[in-house]
């Protein structure tokens, strides 16, 4: 009997070489296979007669027999070709299958066997059965694993092809010890809410029943889909309950004040007054601050709502207290950007606070300079990317760290930061807004705060969506924003051209520019393989109207703050995802300037969902319908990039999110087992403990917030 624990190599058909490679993709064990799930299903149930087999037509299961059958080795070396004439009652055929010599073997005469795949017609003119699957009725797959039913299709994993892991699984399945497969969900909430047990459920989505409806399945809506995706979406919201109430009950931080006096300073530093919105949140920071217990808070707001300066106000407040505190920034452009910014202001008051920044191009002599002051103290701000979580960097005493562009670090690299202190507050802040079902999904452990408001005096961009034909007329709307003072982005989505791409390049377009366009125009580029201080010599020239056309690959995309930039034109926009697109357009609008995004289309633009992205894009500037629409156009990763936030791990997210209703229930449930007593809370520690393979990295997101 097989337990889900079981070591991969011990099964049939694996062996310990095969279970190496599984293993190098994080599959180990019986359970790890398990959750290896089909991404579509192709019905086989019934059988077609040869007669109605026809050329182009849709794939088909047959019930035949073999007449005869040859292996050719052709004159290409190691190429074969393997040809059985096949037969039913209807009529014969002759099937073909390329580089699989072994089906000389297998596919003999007189052997009834089970056929699945199309009709072609061959360079010949002859109507013959393309590399169909095949399973024998009178062999070891009595059961029908292959064909006869609804028939689960994988992607290839390490070397296993669907077929293989078609016939593993269903090993795995039906001779599982019950025992070893136990519920995660308690079997009480899976019954309040309809779901099947862990083991039907697996059942369900790998070898669907006779009556399966293939429309639900390709639906996600099937009780054994939507019993999996709940399994998952509880246990992560079981995690990030846990986490939330250690934060909020059990863990020790630092409780702050905030003297009158600070105040006072606060707002000599400020030229202008704070909107309502800013207000409402600097308060709900401020509570967190007082509070015992560390500030676990995220801080959304759109593109130049006003997110730095609460971040500089709660900054202040931490150093204020003899603290110091951190600010990390996904790009050096930033980090250089929010230290220039934050320097400007702070210099200006009568606040004594030392800043540093700290990036991964510093001269070695610049970095233990940096390093020394972080060490000893005379540093109270430190400004940086990821350099700032990597070893041999020692604060002498972190208490605040606020994460800017939060979606572009992996969880593990926060938890890096927050570690070269002693439970030091955290405050993460987004100009992506969150679709509030993802927000539930991913962060049921921080408080949200959302500034909802931009300040006054920002005037909305005008989006425009453009093809090649009216190329020209754009080239001439540029020419009169720079001849009336202003400046223009123009953003490309690659840096160096490829044989398979004709994706204009920065280098090669900004030279066209330059010769051919605007020869008269000062045009700079700037791209993320530039050396940093080949990138701030541009970037500085931008900023002091020097250069009046900046040419750049996405590393603009968040944060660069130009307010005479008035035109950010992007080329080949259908490329890009419509949250990428709402930062890039963010770049521009923040003067009292009209400000204008053109979305440059490539010649060979098509498709429904690029065209609906675009639209969007002409329709609305409220960041949060973007956010839900790309959600539904592309799916979580979209929003957030999978590789970065783990999302990738989530096999039911997409599906989740579809279903508000499943994804509310698992977290009230999770919420309750949490809430309801300290015994409970145990439970749930245990199971979370108990989780084996490949279910620590999909809560991953739970263990760090």
């Amino acid at each position: 009997m097989i337990r889900a624990d079981s070591e991969l190599r011990y099964l049939k058909g694996v062996g310990p070489r095969r279970a190496e490679k599984l293993a190098g993709s994080g599959f180990k064990t019986v359970e790890d296979l398990l959750y290896v799930l089909p991404f579509r299903w192709e019905d086989r149930r019934s059988f077609a007669a040869v007669a109605d087999l026809r050329p182009g037509g849709p794939e088909a299961t047959l019930s035949v027999r073999v007449d005869s059958s040859r292996l050719i080795r052709t004159r290409r070396r190691g190429f074969t070709i393997f040809e059985a004439v096949v037969s039913d009652d209807s009529g014969s055929i002759k099937g073909v299958w390329y580089n699989q010599p072994y089906l000389a073997r297998v596919l003999t005469d007189e052997r009834q066997v089970i056929l699945y795949g199309r009709a072609i017609t061959d360079r010949y003119g002859h109507v013959v059965l393309d590399n169909a699957e095949y399973e024998f009725i009178d062999g070891e797959d009595r059961e029908g694993v292959h064909a006869g039913r609804i028939v689960p299709v994988y992607r290839k994993l390490a070397d296993l092809n669907s077929r293989a892991l078609r016939r593993l699984i269903h090993l795995c399945l039906a001779e599982m010890d019950p025992q070893s497969l136990d519920d995660l969900v308690p079997s009480e909430v899976l019954e309040r809410h309809g779901m099947c047990d862990r083991r039907q459920a697996l059942w369900g989505v790998h070898f669907p029943a006779a009556d399966a409806s293939l429309d639900e399945l390709r639906e996600g809506r099937t009780v054994a889909q939507r019993s999996l995706a709940f399994e998952e979406i509880f246990l992560l919201q079981l995690a990030l309950a846990l986490r939330r109430h250690g934060l909020h009950h059990e863990v020790r931080g630092i409780a702050y004040e905030v003297p009158d006096l600070l105040k006072t300073r606060i707002k000599k530093m400020l030229p202008f007054e704070l909107t309502r919105a800013q207000k409402k949140v600097i308060g709900e920071i401020g509570a967190d601050l007082k509070s015992s217990h560390p500030m676990n808070r995220l801080l959304q707001g759109d593109v130049g709502s006003g997110k730095t300066v609460v971040a500089l106000l709660t900054l202040l407040v931490a150093i204020e207290n003899g603290y110091q505190a951190a600010l990390m920034a996904p790009t050096e452009i930033l980090a250089e950007q929010h230290h220039r910014n934050i320097r400007r202001m702070i210099d200006g008051s009568e606040i004594d606070c030392e800043v540093v920044c700290l990036t991964g191009s510093l001269r070695a002599a610049e970095r233990r300079e940096v390093l020394g002051k972080i060490a000893d103290h005379r540093a109270q701000l430190v400004i940086g990317t990821h350099a700032l979580f990597e070893a041999g960097v020692d604060f002498a005493r972190l208490g605040l760290a606020v994460i800017d562009e939060q979606h572009r670090f992996g969880v593990l690299q926060r938890a890096a930061l927050t570690g070269k202190g002693e439970r030091p507050d955290v405050l993460v802040m987004t100009a992506t807004p969150i679709p509030r079902s993802l927000a539930m999904t991913l962060y049921g452990d921080l408080d949200l705060s959302v500034i909802d408001e931009l300040p006054p005096g920002r005037t909305p961009v005008r989006t425009l969506v453009r093809t090649e034909r009216g190329r020209s007329r754009v080239y001439d709307g540029l020419r009169k924003e720079v001849g009336r003072g202003r400046q223009v982005y123009i953003v490309v989505p690659l840096v160096e051209e490829t044989a398979k791409s004709d994706l204009k390049a920065a280098d090669a377009f900004a030279l066209q520019l330059r010769t051919e366009i605007f020869p008269d125009l000062e045009i700079g580029m700037v791209h993320g393989r530039m050396k940093a201080a080949e990138k701030e010599a541009v970037m500085s020239g931008f900023r002091e109207g020097r250069i009046q056309i900046l040419v750049a690959t996405t590393v603009i995309e968040v944060g660069v703050d130009v307010p005479n930039a008035t035109v950010m034109l992007v080329e080949h926009a259908e490329r890009f995802g419509l949250s990428q697109l709402h930062q890039l357009r963010g770049r521009v609008g923040r003067g009292s300037d009209r400000s204008y995004c053109v979305l440059m289309v490539g010649q060979e633009f098509s498709g429904q969902d690029a065209g609906e992205r675009l639209a969007v894009m002409e329709r609305t500037s409220d960041g949060f319908e973007i956010a839900e629409k790309d959600l539904e156009l592309r799916g979580p990763g979209a929003v957030f990039g999978t590789h970065q936030h783990g999302l990738s791990d989530l096999q039911f997210l997409a599906q989740v999110l579809k279903i508000p209703a499943l994804l509310e229930a698992a977290r009230r449930e999770a919420q309750a087992m949490i809430a309801e007593s300290a015994d409970s809370r145990e439970r749930a520690h245990e199971l979370l403990g108990s989780l084996r393979g490949n279910w620590e990295k999909r809560l991953d997101l739970a263990r760090v917030g």
